[in-house]
C-alpha cells in the first residue's frame, strides 16, 4: 500500500513539473549546426521568467542536428547591458545532459541542464545565451531569451 502510494506522488510530482514548464519565446542568435524547436524553463509561469535567487532550474532545449559530432559542448552567458558575463553551469558537456553522443545528423535531440541562480546575483533583468558547440566550435543552437533574477 505504502508503495502504491509513493508510485502515485512521484507521478503526480511529475506532472505538477511538466505543468509548470511553458514554452519559453526566444531568438536564434547563429545555430548553424542545428535548429531549434522548443526550450523550456521549468518552473516558469510568466514570460520573461521570474528566477529566484538561491534557486536552480532546469532547461530543456529540443533541437535537430545538421551535422555529425562526437562531443558537445554548452557555453551560457547573462547579457547584460549588452555585455556578455559568463554564466557557470553544473555540467558543461552536452553529452552528460541528456543528448546520446555521438550525436548524429538530422536527429532530434533534448538536451537538459539545470540554470542554478546565486543567493549573491543581483536582482535585475537580463537576457540569457545559450550556446551547445559541436566539435568545430559551431553552434548547434545559440538562442537568447529574457529572465528576471528576483529576491
Amino acid at each position: 500500500m505504502l508503495s502504491c502510494f509513493r508510485v502515485g506522488l512521484v507521478v503526480l510530482l511529475c506532472l505538477i513539473g511538466f505543468s509548470c514548464a511553458v514554452p519559453v519565446k526566444f531568438a536564434d542568435c547563429g545555430s548553424t549546426s542545428g535548429k531549434v524547436s522548443t526550450v523550456d524553463i521549468s518552473p516558469c509561469v510568466t514570460q520573461p521568467c521570474q528566477l529566484q535567487k538561491g534557486q536552480s532550474y532546469s532547461v530543456n532545449v529540443t533541437f535537430s542536428s545538421a551535422v555529425a559530432s562526437k562531443t558537445s559542448k554548452a557555453v551560457v552567458h547573462g547579457i547584460i547591458a549588452g555585455v556578455p558575463i559568463p554564466f557557470p553551469i553544473p555540467i558543461e558537456d552536452g553529452c552528460q545532459s541528456g543528448i546520446q553522443c555521438p550525436i548524429q545528423k538530422e536527429q532530434s535531440y533534448n538536451y537538459l541542464n539545470n540554470l542554478p541562480v546565486k543567493s549573491e546575483y543581483p536582482s535585475m533583468k537580463l537576457v540569457v545565451e545559450w550556446e551547445l558547440k559541436d566539435d568545430n566550435k559551431e553552434d548547434f543552437f545559440c538562442i537568447k531569451f529574457p529572465v528576471q533574477i528576483v529576491n
